[in-house]
């Protein structure tokens, strides 16, 4: 493990040399296995929070590796291995469970398809020359769940696609038929073929690579150049993997399911360090297809649980997926066969403009304040098949934190007749390609430790008053209050969002007033796109997602529960329910002034359209985790300002108090209004702020 300085921080992902010595522990205990799994298993969170509080007398986490294999046979094992002195604490087989498909895995079943007789027959009769199947791809998806197979036998099933040359779009010459293959067996054991058959498209080409933007017309070329600049450098300051920022410090993890990881968030308060969440992460995802045809009922991919955020995750490059003054971590994972995977620049952090952090214009003189903020993003991209996730986690001097997702990429696509009708489960988006609607559904865990670890959820309802016009409660029909909603038990939590209210959550710590509200110091969780899961109660993907019937679940916290899916997700049936339903149960459990944990569903509908074809422009969705009585007041207002004139400096004719950037000097040229030169000293100056009406003259030119 090396010396003591170079020992890892107990939240650290395993290193390239604890990962080596987990495979060798289990080979030498077991001989040739596949590894699916191998990474930390996080500190018990009472051993940790003891450490975390007192690192120089506590004892330390030991570190231990999660382990999942797939012996011969087929046979799924989930191990411990300690790290410290190597050997297994652990050992259980996983009957009648599929582990995470890796990638490895993912890029196998193109080349069985392409040499698979009854796949080359199928190919054929689309309309594809048998020479042509080095031209035939597929996007290898978990089987999902059909009853046909079950569980016991480890699928995926083969989405076909056609391209008639190297760079072309694949998704734009779908094909009709469905292969599955079996993993054992290393074949196809069945084709799902429709009744209607809809051969190859024979439409040219739209691709968005350089070459074909080219042919059609060329880019355009009235784009100057943006250069991000930081030339005393960043203003964070990274040690290993914890980071402090702007009075945030944090941790930053890892992991091949979830992605990005953050741990033991704290903001220091005028000298207080106050922790806010022990560990936030996007712990699952699901996207629901709503074509009901055979066998698209299967197309409801649980990503993150059947592949992995961290295992898809892109290896991102400065001026393309960051920009700026940018800071990469890597992630390192296994290979099946024992090996070592490394993903070069997993994360970048870097810093950002954020706009007006807040301002205000005396309207009298014009004396103004105005102060720009900026936000550190910590982000990864990672591709599922066909589309990309951007994830960010964006931190503001607020105290607020932004989880943000774009998604790009490309629509998963089917192939349709001419002008077929879609019967409204979808669109045709360019010559016999049909792009199905679909949902996109992801699920945060917010892991509370709001000033301490016992906190208590409420519910946040704008309401009007329920004194009617005319009374003397509410005389002139005008009144309307915050109407809050403690929820004490796991089964009142499941709580949905509602836009006539503009609702919202707040994580309080009911033990903690804020001085002037007398209000519990809380964290509240602003989310305007929180949707309603479209598949009905009962079908296959609301028996598997339960996560995703409701906006909001909260659970008392217990170590090991991460992921609301369940810890194997392919080829679930839902039944009996793995994950969130199983921890909430008959929804009883206390969750009042408790260690808890929020899991919360947000996400997108996607009607597809042809601007989303043959690539999808980027759509963004956010929400927000805003501090509301945590603090005793505005805690940026010692962020330098970008400008400052008091009205007494307007009145004596003095220079004002400025930051400025060097650029913006329009605002800052002698100029005439109604009359009245303004000039304000100084070097170009910032962006904004002007010192009008001097000598007494207010300078308001009406409304």
């Amino acid at each position: 493990m090396g010396a003591a300085a170079e020992i890892p921080h107990p939240f650290d992902p395993l290193t390239l040399d604890e990962i080596e010595i987990a495979i060798s522990t289990v080979k030498k205990a077991h001989g040739e296995v596949r590894f699916n799994v191998v990474a930390l298993q996080e500190p018990r969170k009472a051993e940790m929070t003891a450490w975390l509080e007192n690192p120089e007398t506590a004892p330390r986490p030991k570190r231990i590796a999660d382990v999942v294999v797939i012996a011969p046979g087929g046979k799924v094992y989930d191990g411990l291995v300690t790290l410290d002195e190597p050997k297994i604490i652990s050992w259980v087989e996983a009957v009648g469970e599929q582990p995470i498909i890796t990638m490895e895995e993912l890029q196998f079943v193109e080349h069985i398809c392409r040499k698979d007789p009854k796949v080359i027959e199928q190919c054929v009769i689309s309309g594809i020359k048998e020479e042509d199947m080095d031209k035939v791809y597929c996007d290898p998806w978990t089987i999902g769940y059909d009853e046909r197979f079950g569980s016991g036998v480890r699928l995926q099933q083969a989405l076909m696609y056609y391209r008639p040359e190297l760079d072309n779009c694949q998704y734009q010459y779908p094909l009709d038929f469905c292969p599955i293959f079996d993993a054992d067996k290393k074949e196809i054991i069945a084709i799902d073929i429709p009744k209607v058959r809809r051969p190859l498209s024979k439409a040219a080409a739209v691709d968005y690579h350089p070459a074909a933007v080219e042919a059609r017309g060329g880019y355009r070329n009235d784009l100057k150049p943006i250069n991000i600049t930081q030339p005393e450098g960043v203003s964070f300051n990274l040690k290993g993997r914890e980071i402090e920022w702007q009075n945030w410090k944090f941790h930053i993890g890892f992991s091949y399911r979830e992605g990005i990881v953050l741990n033991n968030i704290t903001y220091n308060d005028k000298g207080t360090v106050r922790p806010i969440f022990y560990r936030l992460s996007l712990a699952e995802m699901v996207v629901p297809y709503g074509n009901p045809e055979h066998p698209h009922q299967r197309k409801h991919a649980l990503d993150q649980g059947e592949y992995g955020a961290g295992y898809m995750a892109n290896s991102l490059s400065l001026g393309c997926d960051c920009k700026g003054s940018i800071h990469y971590l890597d992630a390192h994972f296994p290979t099946q066969a024992g090996g070592l995977r490394t993903i070069k620049n997993a994360i970048c952090i870097h810093e950002e403009d954020a706009g007006i952090l807040f301002k205000h214009t005396d309207f009298r003189d014009d004396s103004v304040i105005v102060t720009r903020g900026r936000k550190l993003i910590v982000q990864q991209i990672f591709t599922a098949a066909n589309y990309e996730y951007v994830v960010a986690w964006v931190f503001h001097q607020d105290g607020t934190i932004q989880p943000e997702i774009k998604l790009t990429g490309i629509l998963n696509t089917y192939s349709m007749l001419p002008d077929e009708d879609t019967h409204g489960w979808g669109t045709q988006v360019f010559p016999s390609v049909n792009a199905h609607n679909h949902q996109h559904l992801f699920c945060l865990r917010i892991d509370a430790n709001v000033d301490g670890p016992n906190n208590t959820v409420y519910l946040s309802d704008a309401m009007p008053s329920d004194a009617p016009v005319g009374s003397p409660e509410n005389f002139y029909g005008n009144a309307f209050y915050n109407r809050r909603t403690k929820l004490s038990t796991t089964g009142e939590a499941m709580t949905d969002y509602d836009s006539k209210t503009s609702r919202t959550w707040e994580i309080c710590n009911p033990n903690k007033l804020n001085p002037y509200s007398k209000k519990p110091v809380s964290y509240k969780l602003v989310s305007r796109e929180a949707l309603t899961m479209l598949p009905k109660p009962g079908s296959l993907v609301w028996k598997r997602a339960a996560f995703a019937r409701h906006a909001v679940h909260v659970t008392p916290y217990a170590d090991d529960q991460l992921w609301p899916a369940g810890r194997h997700v392919p080829q679930t049936s839902g039944e009996p329910s793995k994950g969130i339903t199983e921890w909430i149960g008959d929804g009883s459990a206390s969750i009042d002034n408790k260690d808890i944990v929020l899991w919360h569903t947000f996400g997108v509908t996607h009607f597809p359209s042809p601007e989303d074809f043959p690539v999808m422009p980027a759509e963004p969705m956010m929400l927000l985790l805003r501090p509301r009585n945590f603090f005793a007041g505005n805690p940026v207002m010692d962020v330098p300002p970008s400008y400052a004139s008091t009205p007494s400096q307007v009145q004596a004719g003095k220079g004002a108090w400025e930051a400025a950037d060097g650029m913006s000097k329009l605002a800052f040229e002698d100029r005439e209004t109604n009359g009245h030169v303004t000039k304000v000293e100084g070097e170009g100056g910032s962006c904004c702020g002007t010192s009008s009406g001097v000598n007494g003259t207010n300078g308001v030119n009406g409304h």
